[in-house]
Order: structure tokens, then sequence, then C-alpha cells
């Protein structure tokens, strides 16, 4: 039997590679649009950018959560196991639904809801609508690759995933510029990655070796409602990238206009990767810490935290000193129209924002332990303020005393608060 140590290097390191994958494909999406449609068209993706994190996060709490679940019962020998997985798709379709009425019916009025003006409509709403009409797929990706890293197939859960984003990455160049579909190839490039992520995860999900079923049932909202509680780190992990996108584009149109926007997705979409790399840490611990935790191995979930504590600070020291020494590589890459205030303030954003991600990686990997051995009250505490209450105040109050300068610092401000929650949250709960 493998020590804690070996199974935690080997869960997480497949986990980060696969959570670099999605990262990955929004870059290329940010990229290849920045190639296609200029500054306008990364505004356009920044300001629909949070309706893609609420699809991806009800996915990722429905799947996370239920398969936590999953993972604690079959630990107990509790036949409810079973169910979870089939409850989380079934809920996910019906949810799924609702966001592609939504694409279908009004695309053009989420983009001006969410700031933009006529000529930023006319760029992506197209966009939009595709992009939501697979709204069941991105949950049902998520779903899949939980209950089957859950299920002891993180090779297969990192190979869907590495998969998928390669494909998002080969065809936008393909539907975008070899058959000019422009940003309608970019949004089909992606809603069809999931598609492919699924399908790969039913390589396991089919085979003698797995242990999970698909039950035809009644959706269940109790189990869904166990689920989404030890899933709401997950969610708020995904979501708080969205709320904080929201508030900063509201804020950022007043002070610098369009061209603000566009620099502030240059920083949004650069932290994505070093948001995947501490979600890969904390996704990579959870079935260890579920499966321990469940056995009653208090030792073993003690081990895995350090290791997990150990490798956000020192992935976090890492990837902020690559962005100071890189901000001006890393902005030009998007600014082919080589705009002089873009890069001016994308270089000043990316430098004081990622400040932020030396507490941010303890935050997110602190409120995935939490989750994990079912202290969901600490982590729902922790995870809403990081991703709703303090980030929302920070943004307000710097960005009135000293303008994008405190929009920037918004979020190191708001991590550096909920660190200290966390912290407490970890006292109180003894999982240390």
């Amino acid at each position: 039997m493998m020590s804690e140590k070996k199974l935690f290097t080997r869960y997480v390191s497949q986990n980060i590679l696969g959570m670099l994958g999605i990262s990955i494909y929004i870059l290329a999406d940010t990229f290849f649009i920045s190639l296609a449609e200029g500054a306008d068209g990364i505004t356009a993706l920044n300001l629909v950018l949070p309706v893609y994190s609420l699809i991806f996060a009800i996915g990722a709490m429905i799947g996370v959560g239920s398969a936590i679940r999953f993972k604690i019962l079959r630990a107990r020998k509790d036949k409810d196991a079973e169910l979870y997985f089939s409850n989380a798709l079934l809920w996910a379709f019906a949810i799924g639904i609702v966001f592609i009425l939504i694409g279908i019916l009004m695309p053009e009025k989420v983009v001006a809801l969410l700031g933009g003006d006529e000529r930023i409509v006319a760029v992506g709403k197209d966009y939009t609508a595709i992009f939501m009409m697979f709204s069941p797929f991105f949950m049902w990706n998520h779903i899949c690759n939980a209950f089957v890293r859950n299920d002891g197939a993180p090779s297969v859960a990192m190979a869907a995933t590495l998969c998928s984003s390669l494909f998002n990455v080969v065809f936008d160049y393909v539907l975008m510029f070899l058959l000019g579909l422009g940003m309608r190839g970019a949004a089909l490039a992606t809603a069809l990655s999931p598609v492919l992520g699924v399908s790969i995860c039913c390589v396991h999900l089919l085979s003698k070796k797995s242990t999970i079923v698909f039950r035809w049932a009644v959706p269940s909202a109790k189990r869904l409602f166990a689920a989404c509680q030890l899933g709401i780190s997950a969610f708020v992990g995904e979501i708080s990238s969205g709320v904080t996108t929201v508030v900063f584009n509201m804020l950022i149109l007043k002070l610098a206009g369009n061209v603000g926007v566009a620099a502030y997705g240059v920083v949004a979409n650069t932290s994505l990767v070093a948001a995947a790399v501490f979600n890969g840490v904390s996704q990579g611990s959870q079935p260890l810490l579920s499966d321990y935790y469940g056995r009653g191995q208090t030792e073993s979930v003690r081990k895995v935290v350090r290791l997990g504590g150990c490798a956000a600070l020192v992935m976090a020291v890492l990837i902020l000193g690559v962005v100071w020494a890189l901000a001006e590589p890393i902005t030009a890459v998007f600014n082919h129209e080589e705009n002089t205030a873009l890069t001016a303030y994308a270089v000043t954003g990316l430098r004081l924002y990622f400040i932020g991600f030396l507490f941010a990686g303890f935050n997110i990997v602190g409120t995935g332990i939490l989750s994990a051995v079912e202290s969901a009250g600490w982590a729902f505490a922790a995870s809403i303020s990081r991703g709703f209450v303090a980030i929302i105040v920070c943004a307000l109050v710097l960005s009135a005393l000293f303008g994008m300068n405190g929009v920037w610092l918004a979020f190191p401000a708001a991590e550096l608060l909920t660190s200290a929650l966390v912290a407490a949250a970890f006292r109180k709960a003894f999982v240390y």
C-alpha cells in the first residue's frame, strides 16, 4: 500500500495537470480572439466570462460534492453511495436546460446586462448563445471527472481534461481562421470540448474496474442538498472569478473604459492558470482526505493536510515570482494591436493582483480540505468571504481610494482577510 506522501504526489500532480488543461483552453480562446477581434473581442469575452464561470461552478459544486459523499459513504459501506452519480447527472441536465433557453432566447441581453455597449454586444452575442446551449455538457464533464478521480482513476480524469483542452486549442484555430467563423468558431470549439471530456471519462465508467453505477430514479433534492453542502468550496472556487469579474468590469468601465476592461481580461485569464494550480492541489487532496476521514484514520488526514499546505505555499511564491518577472511579455501575447494604454494597465495589474495568490493558495486548498472532512459550515463561511463579501467590499472601497491600483489590490486584500477566517476554521475543526 502506497504511503500518504506518494498517493498525495500522484493525485495532486495529475489534478494540477488536468486543471491547467482547463485554464489553458480559456487562455487559447483569449489569444485567438485577440488575433481575430482585437481589444473588442477580449472585452466581449471578459464580460461574458461570469456566465461561463457560473455554469462551471454549478457543475463543480454538484460534481465534487456528490463525489465526496460517494467516497465517504462507500468507505463506510453505505449502499446509498451508489445513488449520488445518477442524481448529479440528472440535476445537472435539469439546470442546464435553463441556461440553454436563455442562450437561445436572449444572448444579446446577457451581454448588455454584463456591461456591453452596442459594439460589444454585436461581437459577443453569438459566442454567448453557442456556449450556453452546451451547458449540460460542461456540468456533466465536471461530474464525470470528479467521480472518476474519486473512483481511483486520476489518470483517466487527467487524460479527459487534457485531451478536451487540446481539442479546444486546435479547433479554435481551425474554426476561427481556417473556416473563417471568428467568434462563433471560438464558441463552438469551447462548447464541444466537454463532450470529448465526458467520452474519455466513460472509458473508466464503463469498464470492469469502475464501482460507479448509473441508476434511473427520480432526482432527489435531499441528496442534491447533501452534495452541495460539501461542494460549496468548489462552487465558490469557480464562481469567485465570475463575481470578481462582474464587479471589476463595472468599476473599470467607469475608471478606464473598454481598454481597461480588455486589460483586466488579460489579468483575469492569466490568473485562471494560477487558480488552476491551487484547485489541482485541493481537488487532488480531496479523495485521499475523504477516504481517510471516512475510515477514521486521523493521522493520515493530518499528513495530507500538511502536504497540501506546504505545496500551496511553495507554488504561490513561484507563481508570483514568474508573473513579476514576465508581466510585460505576458501582456504582449494578448496585445497584438500594441495598445500602450492596455499595456500600462495590464502590466501593473498583473503585478499587484497576483500578490493575492500568496493568500489565495492557502484559502483554496484550505476550503477544499474543510469540505473533504465534512466541515461544511466553515468551508461555506470561508468560501462566501473570499468569493463574494470580502472581494466586493474591498473592490468598492479601494477603487474609490486609489482608482485602478485599488481595483488590482482588492483581490490581495480580500484573500488576506479570508486567510484569517480559514486559519480560525482549521483550529476549530481540529484537522491539522
